[in-house]
């Protein structure tokens, strides 16, 4: 009877751990980190260009990303459709769209825009800092 007990107990304590699943916690960015602090995070990855990128969250299924970019001077024409489907808000700097009709958009900080994978055109910057979210259509690194 004891040896049954003992067995039991030790089944479901094994069958408790290999069912555990890490808790999922909201992503947050404070006040200080918006200022920009965030790019005091570990998670920094500092890219060739010197532009600055802290990821706050990727999806489980690694299609849905969040969070901060600084960006110095850059222009680049999109020939190609963009990829993904972007919401961006800036908060320092502006950003000018130039679309493949032609048409003009500034951005400036304290606004957002959103813009689809299939977009083309001109963008060009004197440097920004976004909070941005993104959605890949194929699963992401």
């Amino acid at each position: 009877m004891l040896r049954t007990f003992f067995i039991v107990v030790l089944l479901v304590n094994v069958t408790s751990i290999a069912g555990a699943q890490e808790v999922l916690k909201p992503s947050k960015i404070t006040k200080e980190e918006v200022q920009g602090k965030i790019f005091e995070r570990p998670s920094l990855i500092t890219e060739e260009n010197g532009n600055l990128d802290v990821r706050t969250m990727l999806s489980s299924d690694r299609k849905f990303d969040t969070g901060m970019y600084k960006a110095g001077a850059s222009r680049f024409e999109i020939t190609e459709p963009y990829g993904v489907d972007e919401f961006m808000y800036f908060i320092e700097g502006s950003v000018k769209l130039t679309s493949s009709d032609g048409s003009v958009m500034t951005v400036n900080a304290g606004e957002a825009i959103t813009i689809a994978k299939e977009w083309t055109g001109i963008w060009e910057t004197e440097g920004y800092s976004k909070i941005y979210v993104i959605y890949y259509p194929e699963p992401v690194e």
